[in-house]
């Protein structure tokens, strides 16, 4: 829905010159692909491909065909999950206006773009970069698009620790196995830290839209246990999640600066957690959730964008004795 210049409102029902149509059409189906959270999830790949060590490494070419490959499947994840989720969408404030419970685009349009991203990336992957590769982008998307969107976010209020956090890690494995051709423990252990993050980082915005999954139905653990359990729950995953991130330096397959951004950073994190653990007045909860989510979200970009700059300069090389390790 758009606003005239005459400041008129302009619905989908009300006809519009074609070129407007026509762009009106491209933009909600790029809004199918979910772009800033997908854009996080190309980015975390990114890391996860320049993080690999390789010699000599990808070529632009391929580390470009690669990342295409990875974008356009995440992106085919994100409209399955709008495509299944239309029903909840339509209960929900913040998901009302988006194609799909809109009217803007049919279902059945959206089930087959999702279809054509899925199947072309994950067979570009394969012919052009590797079969592993194509085989980790799979196994992502089926992860988020079938396990955590059509079970278990509907069944069970574990679906962001169980379907959430097995994404997450298998999004930078995907971007490591492009480069290397194969998992190894290294790679493993580098992101682990992604498990543990994902869940309160989810929970922290599910206390601000809690009302909104009730109403949906959807078990998330504000809705399931309650406030209270829910924040002292994102201060226990916040500590594991901090711990988890500094262990790639421990075993030499991160460098100092990582090392800085990590210990800054949860400890932070780790504060803020134990604030809203503690916190009694609704508002002060909403308010210290959005904090916390906001925070939490710029902390795993820099994260990841130290791990990028670690590998382009060299700071950080992978221990040869865990290396030794690997599968």
């Amino acid at each position: 829905m758009v606003m005239a210049e005459t400041g008129q409102r302009l619905d989908a029902t009300q006809p519009v010159g074609n070129g407007l149509a026509g762009w009106r059409r491209i933009a909600d189906f790029i809004a199918l692909m979910k772009p800033r959270p997908m854009s996080v999830v190309t980015f975390t790949a990114l890391a996860g491909l320049l993080a690999a060590p390789v010699t000599p490494p990808l070529s632009l070419a391929a580390a470009s065909l690669a990342m295409l490959c990875i974008a356009l499947g995440g992106g085919g994840a994100a409209v399955l999950n709008m495509w299944f989720e239309r029903d909840l969408d339509r209960q929900m404030a913040r998901t009302l206006a988006r194609p799909l419970p809109a009217g803007r685009v049919a279902p059945g349009e959206a089930l087959l773009f999702a279809l054509i991203l899925i199947v072309g990336s994950v067979s570009a992957m394969a012919v052009w970069v590797n079969a592993t590769a194509a085989a980790m982008l799979a196994l992502t998307i089926f992860f988020y698009g079938v396990v955590y969107t059509m079970w278990l976010k509907r069944v069970t209020a574990l679906n962001v620790v169980i379907g959430g956090g097995l994404a997450s890690i298998l999004t930078p494995l995907t971007g490591w196995v492009a480069a290397t051709s194969s998992l190894s423990l290294d790679a493993i252990v580098l992101f682990a830290f992604m498990v543990p993050w994902t869940p309160p980082h989810v929970w922290s915005q599910a206390l601000v839209r809690g009302a909104e999954y009730a109403r949906a139905g959807v078990p998330m653990m504000p809705v399931v246990a309650g406030s209270r359990a829910t924040r002292w729950m994102i201060l226990g995953f916040t500590i594991l999640h901090a711990g988890l991130a500094l262990l790639p330096s421990a075993l030499g397959l991160a460098g100092p600066w990582w090392l800085a951004t990590a210990t800054v950073g949860g400890l932070v994190l780790i504060a803020l957690a134990l604030q809203l653990a503690r916190v009694a007045d609704p508002v002060d909860e909403r308010r210290l959730a959005w904090r916390y989510y906001r925070i939490n979200s710029l902390y795993v970009v820099a994260l990841f964008l130290v791990l990028i700059l670690e590998g382009a300069s060299g700071v950080a090389r992978v221990s040869p004795a865990l290396l030794g390790l690997s599968g």
